[in-house]
């Protein structure tokens, strides 16, 4: 087994499933001590022994609400009083919901930025002068919709292209800092997030979530859905040393679903 972050501090939100709690995996099988977050304790319990169960050290987590300043600040406050440091910060927690324009209340648009948008800023603030020390690494889990709009999915896409731009403009920062910033793109991943989508677009167009499913992979020309170890190895790859000169950049991750060049 590799050894390639042993000793580092990795911490995961939105860890406890999906493509957070993938990403959490690889680095411990790769050494590092891991610390998930999300908002559910019992979710986070299964986590930490799936990620065990993959090797390396067994992960610590800690269960808050990232949509609260309140709780970004618990997370940051957990970490620097158990570990003293952040080595890599992975920004993966969010689930904004996909629907028809008109059925997209406040509520529902207020609750997509809380979670994923300004959950990625606070912890970035937060824990950027422990990443500063150790010439760190931040990776944001973005995805597609941040480049390719859809009428259906209206919430996602604004969301995703402001943490696009944020993730951007703050590798400025850390060309300045020494902190390496990029991000990652997903597009069709086999977790229940999507799944969930599948289902509110079903909602949406009066199709069978099976024919959503099968008009997306088509639409898209993919051979397969994506799988969350995809996400994983590129990750990993962004914070090793051998990515140093890699530095504002978003990469898709999604079979080349993404129909532009940009």
């Amino acid at each position: 087994m590799s050894q390639s972050f042993s000793n580092k501090i990795v911490v995961v939100a939105g860890a406890s499933r999906g493509i957070g709690r993938g990403i959490a995996a690889a680095f411990a099988a790769q050494g590092a001590q891991t610390v998930l977050v999300a908002s559910s304790q019992a979710n986070l319990l299964a986590a930490a022994d799936a990620v065990e169960r993959s090797g390396g050290p067994r992960p610590d987590f800690y269960a808050a609400d990232l949509r609260t300043e309140a709780g970004c600040n618990a997370v940051f406050e957990y970490v620097s009083q158990r570990h003293g440091r952040c080595d890599i910060l992975v920004n993966s927690a969010g689930a904004t919901k996909a629907g028809a324009f008109l059925g997209l209340d406040e509520a529902l648009w207020q609750d997509g930025f809380a979670l994923k948008f300004f959950a990625c800023t606070r912890l970035c603030r937060l824990f950027w002068p422990q990443l500063k020390q150790a010439r760190g690494h931040v990776v944001n889990i973005i995805g597609g919709a941040a480049r390719t709009p859809d009428p259906d999915f209206l919430i996602g896409g604004a969301v995703n292209a402001a943490m696009h731009n944020f993730t951007k403009g703050l590798s400025g920062v850390g060309k300045r800092d020494g902190v390496n910033v990029n991000a990652i793109l997903p597009g069709l991943t086999e977790t229940e997030r999507v799944e969930q989508i599948f289902t509110q677009r079903a909602n949406a167009t009066g199709m069978s979530i099976a024919e959503v499913r099968a008009a997306q992979i088509a639409k898209e020309g993919l051979t397969r859905l994506g799988r969350p170890e995809d996400v994983a190895a590129l990750t990993l790859f962004l914070c090793s040393e051998s990515a140093r000169h890699v530095q504002g950049t978003a990469i898709a991750v999604d079979g080349g679903g993404t129909p532009g060049v940009y």
